[in-house]
C-alpha cells in the first residue's frame, strides 16, 4: 500500500513530514529519514489496531450512456432505423460486399 507523504523542511528544525485523511499523522524529525520512519511506526501503531486503509473502487458510467434513448421520441428515427435494416439486407443480399 502506498500513502501520499507531505515531506517538508522546517527551517532550523529538521523535516515534518505528514498525512492527510483518513489517518492525519504528523511528526518532526532532524533528518528526512528519522520524520519518515517516526510517521511509519506511527502509522503501523495506528494501523495495528484492527484498523485497516481501503480503497473502493466504483466503475465509471460507459461515456456513451447518456446518449442512450435520446431518439426515443424522435418520429423520424424509426424511417432512419428502416433505412439502416434495408441497407443491411442489401449487402447481406450482395455478392460482392465482403
Amino acid at each position: 500500500m502506498q500513502i501520499p507523504v507531505l515531506l517538508e523542511r522546517v527551517k532550523g528544525n529538521g523535516y515534518r513530514a505528514r498525512i492527510s485523511e483518513p489517518l492525519a499523522l504528523k511528526v518532526r524529525g532532524a533528518t528526512r529519514e528519522e520524520a519518515l520512519a517516526k510517521l511509519r511506526e506511527k502509522i503501523q501503531s495506528r494501523l495495528g489496531r484492527d484498523a485497516e486503509v481501503v480503497g473502493l473502487e466504483f466503475p465509471e458510467p460507459h461515456p456513451w450512456r447518456k446518449f442512450a434513448g435520446m431518439f426515443k421520441d424522435d418520429p423520424d428515427f424509426r424511417e432512419v432505423l428502416e433505412i439502416i435494416a434495408e441497407n443491411r439486407r442489401q449487402m447481406d443480399e450482395d455478392p460482392s460486399v465482403p
